[in-house]
């Protein structure tokens, strides 16, 4: 198989940086997060790119990293919350295994606060949370070769389960 051993699917502060370093050290294997590349190669932060520029143009940046990233990196691989809105990006995923890490509304409260970093929960967050997993779990789960509930669970106990449901040995 080309591109990553594993690629970490999910909504904002469901822990695919945390999963993601784990499963990867589990796995003797680099890992690499689309987001930290996206603010890298542009020297600010998401939120600062939402705010100067838009979604539109973020999106456009969020592909082009990810498809990047599928083809340089071959460990554990984390993207963004919304990459998997590209038809394109989810054309790239077919061949991968991919994990899909859900949460329900009350445990990403508890998460992330909700906060204002977070631009597409600005306004109302709780709201606006739940209205982005109705319009995004079909496609996680769509693409997704396995999917790890993470509420309640330790990020030991999530990587434990992925690997699982996977069915990877540690190196």
């Amino acid at each position: 198989m080309t591109g990553p051993q594993v690629v970490l699917v999910g909504p904002m502060g469901v822990g695919k940086s945390t999963v993601g370093q784990l499963l990867a050290e589990r796995l003797g294997v680099g890992y690499r997060d689309t987001d930290d590349d996206i603010v890298a190669e542009q020297g600010r932060t998401i939120a600062e790119i939402f705010v100067d520029e838009g979604e539109p143009v973020f999106r456009a940046i969020e592909k082009a990293a990810v498809n990047k990233a599928l083809a340089e990196h071959d460990g554990v691989l984390a993207l963004g919350g919304g990459s998997i809105l590209d038809e394109g990006t989810r054309a790239l995923l077919a061949g991968q295994r991919v994990v899909y890490l859900s949460m329900d509304v009350e445990e990403a409260v508890q998460r992330t606060g909700l906060n204002a970093a977070r631009p597409l929960l600005a306004v109302n967050p709780r709201k606006q949370w739940r209205e982005l997993m109705e319009a995004r779990r079909h496609l996680y789960e769509g693409i997704a070769t396995a999917v790890v509930a993470t509420d309640g669970r330790t990020p030991e106990e999530v990587t434990e389960a992925a690997m699982d449901a996977l069915e990877l040995k540690q190196a």
